[in-house]
């Protein structure tokens, strides 16, 4: 486990694209697993800059994201499917085939779940997966109390999360009431893990995450055991420690 703790919040999210770029530089046909949110927002921004600045080629890498809300349009700007091309994809001499995000609109939720799979598998598996911690310790949307074992999984959006985004979706009621994500078990099997936080707000969990028990309650803390994961975070998120 390798910690970095930057002092602002701009220098965070510079440290974490430098670090997904070197990973991208290293090994031009990388898979590259996607987080969106608040937190990897700027991150994406420093990757596209440095894209242009330095000329980094993406153009045989693969990304594939996280997770997706179900029964929405990927054109919705609340979707991750928006936002991650939004913020990112449409800036990089990526191949559109070289992407995937959880179909949203897929009449069988399920069935979408296989398709899922088969595709990190065909891509032959995640060597990078970015994950940013929320504020009770989830990862993707794998909320606290999530078994370790867990794989691919449709599941509920709690309330937590329906609160957080209400801004993007223009009101709670509106808010995706299921989700499709991978399970803490897919997410360990990256070869590399970037763990991002920023904010004094996350403060509290990044120091349960990295100075408490291993537990299914804190879903993050789990990602200790991985054999090659990094935690970048700024100084307000490490108050704390």
């Amino acid at each position: 486990m390798r910690l970095i703790i930057k002092k602002t919040e701009d220098e965070f999210q510079r440290e974490a694209a430098i670090f997904v770029t070197r990973q991208v530089v290293q090994k031009p046909d990388s898979v590259l697993g996607l987080a969106t949110g608040n937190t990897t927002k700027g991150i994406h921004k420093w990757m596209v800059r440095l894209h242009i600045e330095l000329s980094i080629d993406y153009s045989i890498c693969k990304t594939c994201n996280l997770d997706e809300y179900i029964g929405i349009s990927p054109d919705d700007p609340g979707s991750c499917c928006y936002r991650i091309k939004d913020e990112l994809l449409n800036h990089l001499n990526i191949l559109p085939g070289n992407i995937y995000v959880p179909d949203s609109l897929n009449p069988s939720p399920e069935r979408e779940l296989e398709n899922f799979k088969k595709k990190v598998n065909d891509f032959g598996g995640i060597d990078l997966q970015i994950v940013a911690i929320g504020q009770n310790g989830h990862i993707a949307f794998n909320e606290p109390g999530t078994p370790f074992g867990s794989t691919y999984s449709i599941v509920p959006i709690p309330k937590s999360t329906v609160t957080a985004r209400s801004s993007i979706f223009g009101g709670e009621d509106r808010v995706p009431k299921q989700g499709i994500t991978m399970g803490i078990a897919d997410i360990m099997m990256a070869r590399k893990i970037l763990l991002v936080a920023s904010g004094s707000g996350k403060a509290d969990m990044v120091r349960q995450v990295l100075t408490g028990p291993v537990t299914e309650q804190i879903p993050a803390s789990v990602l200790r055991l991985h054999p090659d994961v990094t935690f970048i975070i700024d100084k307000e998120a490490a108050s704390e420690l």
